[in-house]
Order: C-alpha cells, then structure tokens, then sequence
C-alpha cells in the first residue's frame, strides 16, 4: 500500500495487465466499447448491475454494455461487490482505507456509508483480505470513472459465498437504501474453461435464474456445482437486494464468451452483463 498524507490507498494491481495502464490508451479503449454497444430502451431508474471481470481484451465490451445505460445517472454511493480469487476467509471484508487507485485517478471511499454497512451486520468486518492483489473490483472502476462524474465507492469482498452470508449481505444493503441512492454491482464471470458448448448450456442456466430473479436457485446450483460463476454470491446478492427494492425489471443486455474472441472454443470462460431497474410508471 501507498501512503500520501496520511491516507492509506489502494494501489493499482493488474493496470497493463487486465487493462491498459495508460490513461489516454485506456479512456480510448472503453470509448470505442460505447460506441459499439447498443442498447434497448430503459424506462426506469437503474439500481444495480451485474459485469465480468475479465481482461477487457475480453470481457471490456460485454462490461460496457452494463455502463453505458448510466450515462446521466447520479448515486449516493456505488457498492462493488465481488468474489475473492486469492485470499480465503469467512465473511465480507471491507477495505479500510481510503480510496482505491485507478489511472484516471483515485476513487475515493464512502466512510459514512462503510460505516452503515459495518454497523448493519458484524459479517461486514474491515480488513485487506480480499483486496490487496485482487482484480474483481479494481476492473470495475475505469469504466465507472469513464462515465460518471465524480462519485464514491463502497468495496466489498465476500471470501466465502453461501446462502447465509448472501441474505445477510442483501439485507444490510436492503437497510441502507432506504436511506440512500445506491447502485449495486455484481462483478463476476461465468463458466471456466469447459468447451464452448457446454459453456454456453451452463451459462444459459444462470441467465434464466438472472431473468426470473430466483437467486436461492442460482445459490443451490452454485453451491452443487450445477453451473458455474465465480461471483455467484455477489450476483444473488444484487438479484435479491433489487427485487426487495422494487427494481423488479431486469435486461441480460449481452452475453459471449473468451472463445468469441480468441477463436479457441475448446476451452472458454463465459462473460454477461445485465441490469437492474424500477418501473418508471
């Protein structure tokens, strides 16, 4: 970690590796994914996301389908949520500095907001657990940067995911958007490494449970190994925070996989975006 007046940062992890250091390379990049992502009409007010969190060689564009429909959106405060890929822990760790790095600049934290969600539920701990090397979330903040003004951000790793820690996750968040304009984001991919047909009949499964917003379904064939999502948590956690907030449309806006990119489909890694939005009526 960095430090610069006192403040505890969260340097980039994988900048030039996930995605490109530079920031003139970088805004590039997801400019040319909005252009190219089209999408269809959205009456309502956006409450949540789910996106990959892959290299955006990969997985960029599929993302920037799911940001694009903020433009012109304002939040109290962003809540990323993820899976840890490298640390192993029980609970939802929370980092506790103070804001993340990026290169289009820092990322400030919400500590009031933090603090609600701390104060909601002791599965919410703070600690770096989850956060120093991870990339789940650090991907996520480029593109929100790119089409947001300024915001702030709550991160939130789950290092273990199973049903408890997912209800108990959407219940805190259930609680704190009463009292604030939130956006949640799922970060997670889908299927790994299976060929491209079985992938896809995998991935079908968790875009029906995505569409008919039955995340204890989703939770019971992740936990049974039925389908495959390395954010499965993080994605019921959204699914079922959205329809207690009465954001009860969704759109899977796009779905493909690494083999449609590199051409070798014997052995993919799926990707989707979908979003979460009330009625406008």
């Amino acid at each position: 970690m960095s430090r610069s007046d006192n403040q505890i940062i969260r340097p980039m992890a994988v900048a030039g590796m996930f995605y490109d250091g530079s920031p003139d390379s970088l805004r590039a990049q997801i400019r040319d994914f909005f252009s190219k992502a089209s999408l269809p009409d959205i009456n309502g007010e956006i409450k949540a996301l789910v996106v990959p969190h892959a290299g955006y060689v990969y997985s960029g564009f599929t993302a920037a389908h799911a940001y694009k429909t903020l433009k012109g959106c304002k939040y109290d405060c962003i809540i990323l949520i993820g899976p840890s890929h490298r640390d192993y822990f029980y609970g939802i760790s929370v980092y506790p500095g103070e804001a993340y790095s990026s290169p289009f600049g820092k990322v400030p934290i919400n500590k009031d907001i933090r603090e609600e969600l701390m104060k909601f539920s002791n599965v919410i701990v703070p600690a770096y657990e989850g956060h120093r090397s991870e990339h789940c979330l650090e991907v996520q903040l480029p593109f929100l940067q790119y089409v947001l003004d300024d915001f702030s951000f709550v991160p939130l790793i789950m290092g273990e995911q199973d049903k408890h820690l997912y209800m108990e996750l959407s219940k805190v968040l259930v609680q704190v958007s009463r009292k604030h304009n939130l956006l949640l984001v799922a970060s997670s991919d889908l299927s790994h490494y299976h060929p491209a047909s079985e992938a896809e009949e995998m991935d079908k499964q968790v875009i029906q449970h995505i569409e008919s917003f039955d995340s204890d379904g989703l939770m019971e064939k992740f936990e049974n190994r039925i389908l495959e999502a390395c954010g499965a948590g993080p994605i019921a956690v959204v699914m079922k925070t959205a329809k207690e907030i009465s954001a009860l449309n969704v759109n899977v806006l796009h779905y493909c996989n690494s083999g449609d990119i590199t051409g070798d489909r014997g052995a993919v890694v799926g990707y989707l975006s979908a979003v979460f939005y009330t009625s406008s009526s």
